[in-house]
């Protein structure tokens, strides 16, 4: 009886680790179909046939590497419905209903422009302003340094916007993410927040994030992501399950917020290059901004400006001589020196010319980039809002 107990346990052991070995394998798939989907949805800019074919092919991948990810049957739903393939879009949707999916919920469309070029567009003033303000500088994560500057830089972003002198910003209409620890849970919260929020054509949106990003060379499908406090660099496939892609920003800019007026400012790193230094000299900020598609795909539509910290080949740097990252610095700077009544566009010839000549001064490039749409009217973050 006792040897029939034992092997029973041992047979037992055997069976739940025989399971678990499958079960990790199929989680490495699901995670690796997360990162298909966001390749599929970057595929589209201006939402094109050719576009949208290409991201079908992937979306199909997506499903056959994780047969129940709700996501990816979601979107896949969503591309055959574009392609005119009514029958395979129903089935689709179907099995995204099955599964779950956080997309279908949130009513998400990338082919989907909340402000479109040609409808008629926003030319009164200002009704209201709303901003999301994030700074994360605590990481779970040790694979990632702490950021000296990033809960600072967004502090003393979300104090000008209140200021009365300079932002304008009703401080109830500023969320701040601004202790240094940010889940990926709560970052999608607010920005589900921001768009709820931001519902007329005549709103002033802006998004200010600091944090490591993930350079696009670190993922297989070379994509964007922004780390969160909970963001598991290591092993690669936990990445893209634990971190916010550019994609998921662009498209909440691209098709949910419905103000002609948004402003994204990133000032992102990946932690490969980003080790604490003592204060007393500069800190690097290894760059990984977006991309020139993600900057394509937020600038679609009216009225969207986008502002990185430097290029994609470049680097980004904090500290001395200054008390936040050097992009912040002169962000704040260009804000404070006309009251906020500067352009984008001349608030970026400031920012550029002097980051520039900050990265130089200690033998470093650093160029700031900017990208707009087409359309829009001229946006000011220190506009005053006449508040509906």
């Amino acid at each position: 009886m006792l040897r029939f107990s034992i092997a029973k346990i041992i047979s037992g052991t055997v069976i739940v680790l025989s399971v678990f070995a499958p079960a990790a394998i199929a989680q490495d798939q699901c995670n690796l179909a997360k990162d298909i989907v966001v390749q599929a949805l970057e595929r589209i800019k201006t939402g094109t046939t050719e576009e949208a074919g290409d991201g079908l092919q992937l979306l199909k991948h997506a499903t056959e590497v994780c047969i129940n990810s709700g996501d990816a049957w979601y979107f896949r739903s969503i591309y055959e419905k574009k392609l005119g393939q009514p029958s395979k879009s129903e089935y689709s949707m179907k099995k995204a209903k099955l599964f779950g999916s956080e997309a279908m919920d949130q009513g998400e469309d990338p082919f989907q422009l909340a402000t479109i070029p040609g409808a008629p567009m926003a030319v009164g003033p200002v009704r209201e302003k709303w901003a999301l303000v994030v700074g994360i500088a605590k990481f779970q994560d040790k694979h990632f340094g702490r950021l000296n500057f990033a809960n600072k830089d967004a502090k003393d972003f979300a104090a000008v916007l209140v200021d009365p002198s300079v932002g304008r910003f009703k401080p109830s209409n500023v969320h701040s993410l601004v202790d240094g620890e940010v889940t990926t849970r709560q970052l999608k919260q607010e920005l589900n927040w921001l768009a709820r929020s931001a519902n007329d054509p005549n709103d002033l949106v802006v998004i200010f994030l600091s944090s490591h990003g993930t350079p696009r060379n670190k993922d297989t499908a070379e994509v964007n992501y922004i780390a969160t406090s909970d963001t598991e660099l290591e092993p690669e496939d936990n990445l893209f399950a634990t971190s916010v892609p550019m994609t998921q920003i662009s498209d909440i800019v691209r098709g949910r917020i419905k103000a002609q007026r948004t402003v994204i400012l990133l000032d992102t790193c990946h932690s490969g290059a980003a080790a604490t230094r003592p204060t007393s000299s500069a800190a690097l900020r290894s760059d990984s901004s977006a991309s020139n598609d993600a900057l394509d795909r937020i600038r679609q539509g009216v009225g969207r400006a986008i502002v990185t910290s430097s290029s994609p080949d470049e680097k980004s740097y904090e500290g001395q001589p200054y008390s936040n990252g050097y992009f912040t610095h002169f962000l704040l700077e260009g804000l404070r020196k006309d009251g906020g009544q500067v352009s984008m566009e001349q608030l970026y010839a400031f920012l550029k010319q002097n980051v520039v000549k900050a990265a130089g001064s200690i033998q470093r490039r650093q160029t700031p980039v900017f990208s707009h749409s087409e359309h829009g009217a001229e946006i000011m973050i220190g506009a005053p809002a006449s508040g509906g």
